[in-house]
């Protein structure tokens, strides 16, 4: 692998022959059959494996082969056998938007005119704990998670409920590399575009039935194996392949869809008359994490005013500017509150870095950057 992708990488014909391969159950003994390349386990056949260490291992290891280098998606029926709990989730959910409408959360929504909560995870956990607990204790949950991402990962979870007329998303990968823009993209050295999708699993629980005519996800089975794929889902004639060769699976309410977050995907086209509501997991590593907590706050607020001089000087070399704030400065979106701070005008919020940038070319006194320092700070609180 060369140490950069450019534009000469991206290859529809490479992406084709990736794209063209077939899954062959027998690679997968645990499983019960393959549906348009998807693998389909069953949740009591893997409960029952549980008590087995010998046993779960090996299927760890089949999980993790059928994410990384099979068709980088698998579903789990009946993952949740008791619909009680279930229930009971969506009922919070129902509770948590009819109170966030009130106050006006539940904004930046990547898929239109639909019922939104962030951070999911967090308030079913302080609105219900009994509820939490059945909910997340579930161990095939933890299973697949520890088969992509090995022990002491953190989940996050935010529900999505389509609405009936609901339009497709496009095709698209995910987070990290999958939030940011192709010119910034392309910065990134190659192996790292290839290994961010090992720091994050993605995830669904059904919480109603889906019937493929209330827009299921669009999956493009083995995508996820094209090296320079977060620089070329945007390109045209990628979407127009993944369209016309993308799969939709019926999900029944308790299945669990997880998938590698490089899998090319996108929510469909909701044409049933029935809401169709999902509580999506993005499960993270343990590894994405610095050693020290820094306060960025305080250190910009310390250089501000030599930078400030500098600017009404001889001013700054951009890639100076650049290097020193990308030193003390957040350059990235995440992680934040979506409630108070939500994406606006695409898929991250503004980053900490850009907001410095904002005011060294405006010249804003110390006092203003430190203002909208603190209010930045608090729109990210948990």
């Amino acid at each position: 692998m060369k140490a950069f992708f450019d534009a000469s990488d991206v290859r529809l014909d490479e992406f084709e022959q990736l794209c063209s391969q077939s899954v062959s159950l027998g690679d997968y003994p645990r499983a019960t059959h393959v549906e348009s390349n998807v693998v389909i386990y069953e949740g009591a056949a893997l409960r029952a494996v549980l008590d087995e260490r010998e046993a779960e291992q090996e299927l760890l290891s089949e999980l993790n082969t059928c994410l990384r280098s099979g068709p980088g998606v698998l579903v789990i029926r009946n993952m949740y056998d008791d619909h009680t709990v279930i229930d009971a989730s969506t009922e919070l959910f129902k509770d948590i938007v009819r109170e966030e409408r009130e106050r006006g959360f539940g904004l930046g929504d990547h898929f239109g005119n639909n019922e939104r909560i962030w951070n999911s995870f967090q308030k079913v956990c302080v609105k219900d704990p009994k509820t939490f607990v059945a909910y997340y204790g579930n161990p095939l949950l933890g299973l697949v998670a520890t088969a992509w991402l090995g022990p002491f990962y953190q989940i996050t979870a935010q529900v999505n409920n389509v609405k009936p007329g609901s339009k497709a998303q496009s095709p698209h990968r995910d987070y990290h590399l999958g939030f940011q823009a192709e010119e910034d993209v392309i910065r990134f050295p190659a192996p790292i575009q290839v290994m961010s999708q090992y720091l994050t699993l993605q995830g669904a629980v059904a919480h109603t039935n889906m019937p493929v005519e209330s827009g299921p996800t669009l999956l493009l089975p083995f995508s996820q194996q094209y090296p320079p794929g977060y620089m070329a889902y945007m390109h045209s004639e990628f979407v127009d392949f993944f369209n016309t060769n993308c799969v939709q699976l019926p999900l029944q309410k308790g299945d669990g869809l997880f998938f590698s977050p490089a899998l090319f995907h996108g929510a469909g086209t909701n044409q049933s008359s029935s809401d169709r509501m999902a509580n999506l997991l993005q499960i993270s590593s343990a590894f994405g994490r610095s050693m020290e907590t820094i306060d960025t706050q305080c250190m910009i607020n310390a250089v501000y005013p030599v930078l400030l001089d500098m600017k009404r000087g001889s001013g700054i070399k951009d890639c100076f500017l650049n290097d020193i704030l990308t030193a003390i400065a957040e350059g990235y979106s995440f992680p934040t509150n979506l409630d108070t701070d939500p994406p606006k005008g695409g898929y991250a919020p503004i980053p900490e870095k850009q907001l410095v940038l904002r005011a060294i070319e405006d010249l804003w006194p110390p006092e203003k950057l430190r203002n909208s320092l603190a209010e930045y700070a608090e729109r990210r609180r948990a």
